[in-house]
């Protein structure tokens, strides 16, 4: 079953306590720190200072960097997610691109400066032949010296942490079970959702289902990727603690660069 079709209608509702604005501030450090672009949008600007969301959802990342000044793409396969996210420009007037593609087919009019991709993305390629596509295409797509910024669930996290978990929550309007599935021997998470969301103006629930399957990634693995990918691998930090990763680190942050194509002449 595809996955972030009805559940896009209730996505915001369960990520209500997802810590966006933390997150948005620790991006824009490490592009300002690391990267070449810069908060500034004008008409006909550099291409370098363009910043792609890759799987971007409902676009409340990409609304909180452009509202940091940021010239922002938003990209994700979904339309469901997406008509949130457009939802959200209309509201606040912002002049964000978004464009329904799947980031195996990454396809872009230019380079981009830098290309961000959070929230567990990259755990959504099942095999190492589509990391390794995935992760050239950006290459591809990266400005000279651009900046790759990008996370991932580990291995650990979902053998250790969520694996054969079950999880319920339960709201005025809407409420889900989440029944989570290990495979170790192929390292997929697969994850079956169940929700029931009140219809408006009745005291009846629709139920829906949709099943989401990720991959668990090692550290090692995701360096190979980055260098087969002919980028330069910068660092990696444990998403929670900002810190060198450990062995029980559940979720990874990595910081890339475009190294191969020729410099701008300034």
């Amino acid at each position: 079953m595809e996955a972030y079709t009805d559940f896009a209608s209730v996505y915001d509702t369960f990520m209500d306590d997802t810590p966006y604005e933390k997150w948005a501030e620790f991006l824009a450090g490490v592009i300002d720190e690391y990267g070449i672009s810069k908060p500034v949008r004008e008409e006909g600007g550099s291409e370098k200072n363009l910043v792609l969301d890759l799987g971007c959802g409902t676009g409340t990342l990409t609304e909180l960097l452009y509202q940091k000044g940021y010239d922002m793409i938003g990209l994700d396969c979904s339309q469901e997610m997406l008509g949130a996210a457009f939802a959200k420009k209309e509201k606040t007037g912002s002049e964000i691109l978004y464009l329904c593609q799947d980031m195996r087919r990454l396809d872009l009019y230019s380079t981009v400066g830098t290309v961000i991709c959070v929230c567990d993305s990259i755990n959504y390629l099942l095999e190492d032949e589509e990391v390794a596509d995935v992760f050239s295409l950006v290459n591809n797509y990266l400005y000279p010296g651009g900046l790759f910024l990008f996370d991932f669930n580990t291995v650990y996290k979902y053998e250790q942490v969520i694996g054969d978990a079950t999880i319920a929550e339960n709201r005025e309007d809407c409420s889900f079970i989440w029944e989570n599935y290990y495979d170790s021997k192929e390292r997929l998470n697969e994850y079956d959702l169940t929700f029931f969301v009140k219809e408006r103006g009745e005291d009846l629930f629709r139920k829906f289902t949709e099943t989401h399957v990720q991959r668990g990634y090692t550290l090692e693995e995701i360096k190979a990727f980055v260098k087969s990918a002919g980028m330069e691998f910068l660092f990696a930090l444990d998403a929670d603690t900002h810190k060198p990763p450990g062995k029980c680190s559940e979720r990874i942050y990595v910081a890339a660069r475009e190294q191969g194509k020729q410099k701008e002449i300034v």
